[in-house]
């Protein structure tokens, strides 16, 4: 019996050792998917922003402030803001926010693509006449 712990000593770290690096990618592809869920909720508020904006002030360059200050964390390079009125007092205003969410550069192309496109809409009736 002495003679097979022997053979067997050290095995677990081994084991231990080839698991490590599967176990590492699995934990940074978790991180990165809650990060992409994050960015979503990010960019569901900041068109929520954009679409009371646009309620009140009526104008692109204002709804396009409103959007990029309430994406806190986002890269502003990377949203894109399209807003559309419709008629006057009352009517709806759309705000859609679109934004291309980098991923990982160890998962990107290999697990993941190398970035998600995350999209959010608003709409808010028109306040202003």
């Amino acid at each position: 019996m002495p003679a097979d712990r022997e053979r067997d000593r050290g095995s677990a770290a081994v084991e231990f050792a080839l698991l490590l690096p599967i176990l590492l990618l699995l934990l940074l592809a978790l991180v990165q998917v809650g990060v992409i869920a994050r960015d979503s909720l990010v960019l569901t508020q900041a068109s929520r922003a954009g679409a009371r904006e646009a309620a009140v002030q009526g104008t692109k360059e204002a709804v396009d402030e409103a959007v990029r200050a309430a994406a806190v964390g986002l890269d502003p390079d990377r949203i894109s803001v399209i807003a559309t009125w419709s008629g006057g007092r009352g009517a709806p205003v759309r705000v859609d926010v679109a934004y291309e969410a980098p991923v990982a550069s160890l998962l990107a192309g290999w697990l993941l693509p190398a970035s998600v496109s995350l999209r959010a809409s608003a709409t808010m009736r028109q306040e202003f006449a």
